[in-house]
């Protein structure tokens, strides 16, 4: 089971890596796109978002500052008591190292929180 896991992830962080292309930063400000009319949860937006842009540093067996995002429970935690959106929307210390996300990925983070943190 353990390797399966194992070879899946591999295989993903594989993919990811060789679909890598140089990346025009949007820096946009959130304010301006149209509000989200529907509730935002981790299964549906949230997920993929961390899957996209913050496991290949905070996942595996040793995630970087000790932050492992590969999970609803450590995702909702690190939004809750560490700086987890704040960084997400910092331009000046973004987290993905990068630089900062797209807004209508910030503003689905956004919305995740307002709406409670929801895992479904």
């Amino acid at each position: 089971m353990k390797k399966t896991i194992l070879y899946t992830a591999v295989i993903a962080m594989v993919f990811a890596l060789n679909s890598c292309t140089t990346a025009i930063i949007d820096e946009g400000d959130t304010s301006t796109l149209p509000p989200l009319n529907r509730t935002v949860t981790y299964k549906s937006d949230v997920e993929a978002i961390m899957f996209n842009n913050c496991i290949t540093c905070h996942g595996g067996s040793a995630p970087s500052d000790g932050l492992d995002l590969s999970t609803f429970q450590n995702t909702k935690l690190a939004a809750q008591q560490r700086n987890l959106i704040q960084r997400m929307n910092d331009a000046t210390n973004p987290m993905p190292q990068q630089g900062v996300l797209s807004p209508q990925i910030r503003q689905i983070m956004d919305k995740w929180v307002t709406d409670g943190l929801l895992e479904q």
